[in-house]
């Protein structure tokens, strides 16, 4: 099993696929990397080299106790490029895996919680404190009900609409259930409390957004139009109908953006 030692010894797990650029896939709260399977089996096929990595807490990394701030997680993500000594890298994070690479690269930010999740009073366009204060309430009475009924929001279940398959569903509730009952909760805090806006500022990278404009996870406006607002040239690219999880519901779509953004317009669609 491939893994890297962060700076405190914490042991992470990641998959390395495919050979050419380099794209490391970063992935969203609460699941692990086995949520990029479509990417992994089409994006090599373009001459992409994937990579990506259980964040610590998640999937089959570490599960410590602590160390799920933001600079931690990000420095988890340094000490991975670093020890694959991966150059001209492009960084693509979902949702909460947006947080890591605020600070980086080349970037991708898929469904991503930048740049500032919470309400407050001089944030008037983020999210009530109640919702999240509610997340944790239902994670910690029943962490199993909360994630199903979590899931079916990600990827958009309504009264008459089943996007994926019932099987897709339990496969991500038993990935999230993988995950330990601390760093789901404590990730939580992190993500919609995290304000990223002077990252953003600070932006001198090539940087692609991609959101889905019926995402009721994380809204359109509240992060995509606002990371768009705050990123002077990036590029964004709005998926009509589209849920949070997207990486699922749209993979045709997500895939050729990617390889696009990665390799420069070079790109094609695999089959």
């Amino acid at each position: 099993m491939p893994t890297i030692n962060t700076a405190d010894g914490t042991e992470i797990f990641y998959e390395d696929t495919g050979s050419g650029k380099p794209l490391v896939l970063i992935h969203g709260w609460p699941l692990s990397s086995r949520m990029w399977e479509h990417q992994f089996t089409a994006l090599p096929q373009l001459g992409i080299r994937c990579i990506a990595y259980d964040r610590r807490g998640f999937g089959q990394s570490d599960h410590p106790a602590g160390g799920f701030d933001f600079d931690t997680l990000s420095d988890d993500l340094k000490s991975l490029i670093d020890a694959l000594d991966l150059h001209d890298v492009t960084l693509a994070g979902f949702s909460m895996g947006g947080g890591e690479v605020a600070r980086y690269m080349r970037t991708v930010l898929i469904s991503a919680i930048t740049p500032f999740m919470l309400k407050t009073t001089l944030h008037s366009v983020g999210v009530d404190e109640s919702v999240f204060s509610e997340m944790r309430d239902g994670l910690t009475k029943d962490r199993p009900a909360f994630l199903t009924n979590f899931a079916k929001k990600f990827f958009g279940f309504g009264v008459l609409t089943s996007p994926i398959s019932d099987a897709m569903l339990a496969a991500t509730c038993e990935d999230a259930m993988r995950a330990s009952p601390i760093a789901t909760l404590e990730c939580v805090r992190s993500f919609s409390e995290t304000d990223f806006r002077a990252d953003l500022a600070h932006f001198k990278v090539p940087n692609l957004i991609i959101h889905g404009d019926n995402d009721q996870t994380v809204p359109l406006d509240v992060s995509g139009r606002e990371t768009k607002r705050l990123i002077p040239g990036s590029e964004m690219h709005v998926y009509s109908g589209a849920p949070h999880g997207l990486f699922v519901t749209e993979r045709n779509r997500l895939n050729a953006d990617l390889s696009t953004f990665v390799l420069g317009g070079r790109a094609r669609v695999a089959a």
